[in-house]
Formats: C-alpha cells, sequence, structure tokens
C-alpha cells in the first residue's frame, strides 16, 4: 500500500489535530496508508511513528496541540550533538532520516510547520524527498496564503484577556500592559488588540516613543479615562532601540524574543504615576494564547489544508505549501516562501507583517486606537 507521513513541527498550536485528521480521512480515501512521526523531526530522526487510521483520528479536530506532538528546536541538517568531552558540535544528521523515509516506504512527507519547518521541509525536497508543507503559525506571519490555522484561536485568546485585564484596571484605576507573542509581526497584537477593545496596540511594524505613550494615557486620564489597556506584541520596541530578547542556544533560532511589556510597564510607571497617581502592571499572555480547544474557523481551515495535501500528493505535485489565497486553494512552491538559501539554515521569521496601510490599522485609527505614532 501506498504510504504518507506527517509530522507536526515547531511550537504548538490549535489545529493541528485536524489537520491531521483531514490528511488520514482524506488519505485513506484515496488508498494511502498514513502514518505520524512522533516529536516532529526528532521522531524522522529515531523513527519514531505511530501508524493513523481513523478510529485514531475520530473527533480529534476540536482538541488543541497536536496528538503525534511537536518539537521546536530540530533542526537535522544542523542537529546539536554531544560530544565525548561534554561540549557540543553541529553536524548535518539528515541522512539518517532520509533513509528511514526511503526504508518506510513514504511516498511523501507531510510537513506542518512554520517557515523554519519548511527550510528544512526544502532542504529534505534537495535530497529527493517529496514533501508538502501545510501553514502552520499563530503568528499568521506566513505569506502566499490569507492566514494560517491556530491564528483565529490564539487572538481570541487575547481578546479574552483584555476585556479580562480592562476589569481590574477600571476597578483599581490602573494601566495595565498584556504582552502577546508574535515574532517580528503585530497580527495577533493587532486583531487581538482590536477585538478585546484596548486602548493602545504596539507593533514591531511601528516603534514606539515612551513619552508620547504616556502623553497618550494622560490626556485620557484628563479627558476621564481613569484605566487604560495597552496590548504590546513581543517584537515591538522602542524608537533607537533593539528588540527586547535573551539567547537560548538550546534552540536552532537562540533568539528569543519576550520581555518587552514589563520594561514597558515599569518605563511607563515611571513617567506616568507622578502625574496621575496611576501604577501600571504588566501580564504575559505566553503559551495560554496557543493552548485550548481550536476555534471552529481554526477547524475548517485546517481541514481544508489537509485536504489539499492529499490533492497535492494524489496529483504528484510536490514541493508545494498548500495555501488559500484570496479564498482560493492554491499550491505554492517552498522555495517561494523560505527562498533558495543554503542547506541548514535557521529561519528568523516569516515575512508576512502587517502593512501600515491595511484595513485593520485604518480601522484601530478610526476607533481612536493609540497605535504608537
Amino acid at each position: 500500500m501506498k504510504k504518507i507521513a506527517v509530522l507536526t513541527s515547531g511550537g504548538d498550536c490549535s489545529g493541528l489535530n485536524a489537520v491531521i485528521e483531514a490528511v488520514v480521512r482524506g488519505g485513506i480515501k484515496e488508498g494511502y496508508e498514513i502514518i505520524g512521526f512522533e516529536r516532529g523531526y526528532d521522531g524522522l530522526l529515531s523513527n519514531d511513528y505511530i501508524k493513523l487510521d481513523e478510529r485514531s483520528v475520530m473527533d480529534l479536530s476540536r482538541k488543541g496541540g497536536s496528538i503525534i506532538r511537536n518539537s521546536n528546536k530540530t533542526n537535522l541538517f544542523n542537529f546539536r550533538v554531544k560530544k565525548d568531552d561534554g561540549t557540543y558540535e553541529y553536524k548535518d544528521v539528515s541522512d539518517i532520516a532520509v533513509k528511514n523515509l526511503r526504508e518506510d516506504d513514504v511516498e511523501c512527507l507531510v510537513v506542518v510547520g512554520g517557515d523554519g519547518s519548511m527550510t528544512s521541509a526544502r532542504d529534505f525536497m534537495r535530497k529527493g524527498i517529496n514533501v508538502v508543507c501545510v501553514p502552520k503559525t499563530i503568528d499568521n506571519d506566513v505569506p502566499y496564503t490569507d492566514r494560517s490555522f491556530g491564528y483565529t484561536t490564539a487572538y481570541f485568546h487575547i481578546a479574552d484577556a483584555v476585556q479580562s485585564l480592562k476589569t481590574t484596571a477600571y476597578s483599581h484605576e490602573r494601566v495595565m500592559v498584556l504582552e502577546v507573542m508574535g515574532r517580528q509581526a503585530g497580527w495577533l497584537a493587532l486583531e487581538g488588540g482590536i477585538g478585546g477593545n484596548a486602548d493602545a496596540i504596539l507593533l514591531p511594524e511601528i516603534n514606539y516613543e515612551v513619552e508620547k505613550i504616556v502623553a497618550f494615557l494622560k490626556d485620557r486620564f484628563e479627558k476621564g479615562y481613569r484605566s487604560s489597556v495597552i496590548v504590546v506584541s513581543e517584537g515591538a520596541h522602542e524608537r533607537g532601540k533593539e528588540q527586547v530578547a535573551f539567547i537560548d542556544k538550546n534552540y536552532p533560532d537562540a533568539v528569543k524574543l519576550g520581555g518587552v511589556g514589563a520594561i514597558l510597564a515599569k518605563q511607563i510607571e515611571e513617567k506616568l504615576k507622578p502625574i496621575t497617581g496611576q501604577e501600571v502592571r504588566n501580564t504575559n499572555l505566553a503559551y495560554i494564547q496557543r493552548g485550548g480547544d481550536t476555534n471552529v474557523n481554526d477547524i475548517i481551515l485546517g481541514f481544508r489544508y489537509g485536504a489539499l495535501a492529499i490533492r497535492a500528493i494524489k496529483n504528484k505535485d510536490y514541493g508545494k505549501m498548500v495555501a488559500v489565497k484570496g479564498g482560493e486553494d492554491t499550491f505554492v512552491p517552498i522555495t517561494d516562501i523560505v527562498g533558495n538559501g543554503p542547506v541548514g539554515e535557521t529561519s528568523t521569521g516569516g515575512a508576512h507583517n502587517v502593512e501600515l496601510d491595511c484595513p485593520l490599522i485604518k480601522c484601530a485609527k478610526e476607533l481612536g486606537i493609540y497605535l504608537g505614532e
């Protein structure tokens, strides 16, 4: 029997199981056997997989996360290996994975992941492996597709968090800062902030100035608004300064964004409290925005992507990322997404950023939401 393998790579998100369910149901309908490599590319290296049938994925779509689990630390073309002396070196171990795929008689590998996962998929394609990719990121930063599954569920969580913070901000007459994910793209902060009715939204695409934020908050206070909620994307940063980040060498992408909310809250309070008496508190939503039950929009999109992956395999249209662009099904060469760079490179983020004249930006401005300009 013809065989398809699927793996989920990168960070988890809601909708992964919907994609898996659609790949299994659609693949079996076309006469394929389906296996799932566990823990992303780690499972591909160790040849650790499970067989997936319709019973194993029955009514799976609403459940968050991935039943075959994820790894966001693994680049098999630049793999961290411990040496006998206790130090580490980086080696290309991809040939082991290629050998596993061929010995398992896998006709095509379906990679469900973001730009980093698709970069590795491109490199496996160069080694003769048939690959089809499904775009996955809550950041919504993958180009050539209208949106990524998991994004809608994530910004719903953000909108709920903003609403919760507004009640406590009002009760204590405080300014609340909510830091959210997004890397270099501000979509989560923007749509989640609008949905939660935030008073200010700070994006990576618009560098802010603390003095102008304080002036905005002072003006609100003088107009009688004694509380405010600010949503800040983890990639947002002060004009003329670097993004707030730390280095974690355990990850292929060692630069990890995060911490801007705490710094910003302190900066604002130092300048605002002497004027209005308001305290400023920070909340980092962190992994809460990634998980939980899947929003029905992401279930439908996950089903659609999974079905498109099977269509691509059926038509032997390999080396493509499935996409929905302008509402239409489409198939985009992986190299259009991640480029044609060297084997083993680590992607630093997708290229789909918030355009400053997009409808959501215009909507936010028309609602009076401060965007840091």
